[in-house]
């Protein structure tokens, strides 16, 4: 019961990651506040987590949405501790040379802007007066070049970047960090080893790809009194791909 008493919002959680990490923090004693696009999934995802779980729907670059978040998680559960910056969108697939800059703009801006906004209000709402931590979900695409993947990939290591200065700035009270995992099996990487997936697992010296609870676990400790001396680090979560070249 690491997160007994403690109140998180957590972006991105209908399904797939983002629900994981929800589900590992209620578990472990933490209220939540979840957010996502769609309010009949998202409602659905929050009926699953239980009593000391609430939702808030809206996109997470509409910043209206991010105060009435953060306003929701300090009126029903009086408190706010922890945000997960899970959120995060691929719509194009090709060269980076090649890219609709329309489409560039809006990674950058749900990827990157709305991490630093929805740790702004965070902040200003509640962690600069009680401390508390942040963990931004990155990806291992965002450590090095990934084909076809450059605007995603670009967009993860800018929030690297965000992750470090965030930790710097807002030490020694809050603590952040991130997590860059490599492909799991959500409906957001479906594209990724849908319809080959032993073929892709094979890649891996895990020799299978990752789950969400993979990252709920590293998430959790990140969050957690645990990791009390670790601000500033990107775990790269990947069941060892990395150590092949791989990405």
């Amino acid at each position: 019961m690491r997160f007994d008493g403690k109140v998180a919002v957590v972006t991105g959680a209908s399904r797939g990651i983002g629900l994981g990490i929800a589900e590992r923090l209620v578990a472990e004693g933490a209220k939540v506040v979840v957010t996502a696009r769609k309010p009949e999934a998202l409602a659905e995802a929050a009926e699953g987590l239980g009593e000391n779980a609430a939702w808030v729907a809206g996109h997470a670059d509409d910043e209206s949405h991010q105060a009435e978040t953060i306003a929701t998680a300090l009126e029903k559960f009086g408190r706010l501790d922890l945000l997960v910056n899970n959120t995060g969108i691929n719509p194009v697939y090709g060269r980076m040379i090649d890219v609709d800059l329309g489409a560039a703009e809006k990674i950058m801006r749900v990827n990157v802007i709305s991490a630093v906004a929805w740790a702004q209000k965070a902040y200003h709402a509640a962690l600069k007066d009680s401390g508390g931590a942040i963990v931004n979900i990155s990806s291992i695409g965002g450590t090095k070049p990934a084909p076809n993947l450059g605007m995603y990939g670009t967009s993860k290591a800018a929030l690297i970047h965000v992750t470090k200065e965030l930790a710097l700035e807002l030490a020694p009270d809050i603590r952040v960090n991130a997590v860059a995992p490599a492909v799991v099996k959500t409906r957001f990487a479906g594209a990724l080893y849908e319809g080959r997936e032993d073929e892709v697992a094979a890649t891996y010296p895990a020799k299978r790809l990752g789950v969400p609870e993979d990252i709920a676990s590293v998430v959790a400790f990140l969050l957690s009194d645990d990791a009390a001396w670790v601000t500033g680090q990107t775990i790269v979560i990947d069941g060892g791909l990395s150590l092949t070249g791989g990405v």
